[in-house]
């Protein structure tokens, strides 16, 4: 990989682009053989997976438009990585059509004689049925991948010279952008994985769905970085400063998801109603006892607990550490909503996930890849990014 630091531009992104590629071509060629192995299984690896990457690439998305609504500085160095974490989005609708090809081994409520003997599903069939399902989920990516286009594209125009223009256009987008953003990704989290169990409802979930992706993207952004700069990429531009604010959000919003978690585990757990107790105790089951502890030790008290030291936070090695960690937990955490309406007996691993996963990863990280390189690393024509680089926490 070659590097112009007077331009901000990779000049040659070597093979990584190539090799991640063949990686997740390779990893869904395996995956359509657990297709043949063991049909109900791949379908839930696979959903599994998709909801893991889509959730980082829409964090992605929504942290973007949070730095345009805010004004932010001190993130304008990273920007142009994150909006080119947006980039997987056309390619992830595409990777979402092989689902429809499992509504019937993935959703209760897709089997019309199911629904038709049953009160409650026949009540929620004007909004659960496999036509609106594919409709709405038509509509989430057409808003997330324009929202993904529009807001890069003013921001690469802002690169050949600014103009006033430029920032109020990608301000004025994101402020209506942000709340269809909201609703479209509250609904995806609905349709996608709480509709697993259709009897089963919280107004919560996609706020739970969400926080999951923006905590992951968090993560994300400090492994990206990192790994750049071990490749002399932004070594000056990108400080310790930097690491720390990073540092400060995944912190915080480790403490976010728990709140969400928690007060939805809580309200239902003093209701006391079966419909809503039953998503929880169908987690208290054999060996996805343990798992659940995972998810309260390891996706909370843990990073809690090493994320809340200054030092940590002020270390690229000792942060990135954490963020590869975070990162596994955030797909642990989608493992663990999804699996349970399957296997519901205990956990039952397979190397149909780590396919799924890796062919999925693969064609996202391979988008985001040749994205990145095809532009200057960083916004450079943007009137805060000098105050950006020299930026210090105070």
């Amino acid at each position: 990989m070659k590097f112009d630091p007077a331009t901000y531009k990779i000049t040659d992104g070597g093979k990584f682009g190539r090799i991640m590629l063949v990686t997740g071509l390779i990893g869904l060629a395996l995956a359509a053989v657990g297709f043949a192995v063991d049909r109900e299984h791949f379908f839930f690896a696979y959903l599994t997976a998709f909801t893991f990457w889509v959730t980082i690439a829409l964090g992605a998305l929504f942290f973007v438009m949070l730095q345009h609504l805010t004004s932010s500085t001190w993130s304008v160095v990273i920007r142009r990585i994150v909006e080119s974490l947006t980039a997987p989005l056309p390619w992830l609708f595409l990777l979402f059509i092989p689902l429809l090809f499992g509504l019937h081994q993935l959703y209760e409520w897709s089997h019309a004689d199911v629904v038709a003997a049953d009160a409650v599903l026949k009540a929620k069939s004007g909004f659960l049925n496999p036509t609106f399902f594919t409709i709405r989920a038509v509509v989430y990516f057409a808003v997330w991948c324009g929202l993904a286009h529009f807001l890069y594209h003013a921001s690469v125009a802002q690169d050949s010279g600014h103009r006033e223009e430029h920032r109020k256009r990608m301000r004025t987008l994101s402020a209506p952008g942000m709340i269809i953003f909201v609703i479209t990704t509250t609904f995806a989290g609905w349709d996608w994985l709480m509709s697993l169990d259709p009897h089963w409802y919280s107004t919560i979930f996609g706020v739970y769905f969400f926080s999951g992706g923006l905590w992951a993207i968090l993560a994300t952004i400090v492994i990206v970085v990192a790994l750049l700069q071990r490749r002399g990429v932004l070594t000056k531009e990108i400080t310790v400063e930097h690491y720390h604010d990073l540092g400060k959000l995944l912190f915080g919003f480790t403490i976010f998801w728990t709140y969400i978690g928690f007060s939805q585990y809580f309200l239902q757990w003093y209701a006391n109603i079966p419909e809503e107790t039953k998503w929880y105790l169908n987690r208290w089951v054999g060996s996805w006892k343990a798992v659940s502890m995972v998810i309260l030790w390891g996706h909370f008290v843990l990073p809690f607990g090493i994320l809340i030291f200054r030092g940590v936070k002020r270390s690229p090695r000792l942060l990135m550490i954490m963020a590869v960690y975070c990162v596994v937990m955030h797909w642990v955490d989608h493992y663990w909503m999804a699996f349970p309406t399957l296997n519901k007996d205990g956990v039952h691993f397979s190397w149909i996930e780590i396919a799924a996963t890796v062919g999925i990863g693969g064609i996202f990280v391979w988008a985001f890849w040749t994205k990145f390189i095809s532009r200057a690393v960083i916004p450079v024509a943007d009137p805060h990014l000098n105050e950006s680089i020299n930026f210090r926490n105070m």
